[in-house]
């Protein structure tokens, strides 16, 4: 697995349990997947050079995110290394734009949207405007994560005139979205084996704060089963159209028209940690046995309701001395931290709350996730 974080972590702990002996690029050995994995080498998985030494006698290669250049993965695939996914399928989680103009080839519904061209940005947002409405969503077309490349604008003022030309002059590539009124966030997270099996999970909403997900709940609640089972059938669809072997994650919006696809990841994703604890097969290991072209395993919930709420650092990196409220409080609770230091607003851990109703589970993973977060104080700042 290129890529040394908490994904590649998670996928380290379901590795063991399959008995398969999992290799890590970590570009530092202090990383989150580097402090638990035995076979980690140290290098830059954006170095074409340490990718190819990496993968030298691995029967597969996978990635815990999206920012190794896809040439890179060509000259791999190109000298008989198995890439899952491979180049062309990853193209369109690394490139926002090469994901709409294809999605939009298939039918899959999708908020408006067009390139910015740099020759004349500001006329054009402005003419973008005026078909679609304000604010207009800015996102550069590669790069963005938890918010990042991505800017609501209200307006073509300085600040706004700023932005773009500070982007365009940096060489970061822009697209315009219309700004969709929509009821929630939701996620479907499904399995793509190499021989075309299938596998999906039920549909979660996700809780975004500042754009960070903050909280997952599955499944998603009050959502109606033919639209559950549209947004897995488009999830499905996807993965077979684009050629994506592993997990794939469609961010979706609900909206009053239907569901409109936000964004895409081909990987094990945040909107699917819950499912270590609260399905039958945990996310991590689906991405093992679909990159290994394994049977997939079972998807079914092990409660009614599972709640997954990440742990953001706070203001007191130490975080462990409040294990004891946390566990004591609510023995239910299961921790997951990612061995990363803490900074303010950082994602260093979650927690998982499983039960029968909506409400307890969601105030028990809050509590726990927000204690850990900034300890007795938590009260005064929620």
């Amino acid at each position: 697995m290129a890529g040394g974080g908490q994904l590649a972590r998670m996928t380290q702990q379901a590795a063991i349990g399959l008995g398969v002996s999992l290799r890590v690029l970590a570009g530092a050995p202090d990383e989150s997947a580097a402090k638990v994995v035995s076979d980690v080498r140290v290098g830059d998985d954006r170095s074409l050079d340490d990718l190819v030494s990496f993968a030298d006698g691995c029967d597969v290669v996978t990635f815990d995110h999206e920012h190794v250049p896809g040439p890179h993965i060509q000259k791999l695939e190109g000298s008989g290394v198995p890439c899952r996914p491979g180049s062309a399928a990853l193209a369109h989680a690394q490139d926002k734009l090469v994901m709409r103009e294809r999605l939009s080839e298939l039918g899959v519904p999708c908020p408006a949207y067009a390139h910015v061209p740099p020759s004349a940005p500001l006329a054009f947002l402005e003419a973008f405007a005026g078909e679609h409405g304000w604010p207009v969503v800015l996102k550069a077309t590669r790069g963005g994560y938890d918010g990042k490349g991505v800017w609501i604008i209200g307006d073509l003022g300085r600040e706004a005139r700023d932005l773009v030309q500070r982007m365009l002059s940096g060489g970061v590539d822009l697209m315009a979205e219309r700004h969709v009124p929509f009821g929630r966030e939701l996620a479907a997270v499904v399995a793509r084996s190499p021989y075309g099996q299938g596998a999906a999970y039920p549909i979660v909403e996700t809780v975004q704060e500042g754009g960070i997900c903050t909280e997952v709940i599955s499944p998603a609640p009050g959502l109606p089963g033919d639209v559950a089972a549209e947004a897995q059938r488009l999830a499905l669809t996807i993965a077979a159209e684009l050629g994506v072997v592993g997990l794939l994650a469609v961010e979706l919006f609900e909206t009053g028209d239907g569901l409109l696809v936000n964004e895409l990841a081909m990987r094990p994703h945040n909107s699917g940690h819950w499912t270590i604890e609260g399905a039958r097969t945990s996310q991590f290991e689906q991405h093992l046995r679909a990159v290994l072209d394994l049977p997939l395993g079972s998807t079914d919930p092990t409660a009614p309701v599972t709640v997954m709420a990440n742990v953001l650092g706070g203001d007191d990196p130490d975080v462990y001395p409040r294990y004891i409220h946390v566990m004591a409080h609510d023995p239910g609770v299961k921790v997951h931290m990612y061995g990363k230091e803490s900074r303010p607003g950082r994602k260093i851990g979650h927690v998982t709350v499983l039960g029968d109703d909506v409400a307890d589970v969601r105030a028990r993973a809050r509590h726990a996730a927000d204690y850990l977060r900034w300890g007795p104080e938590m009260k005064e700042r929620t």
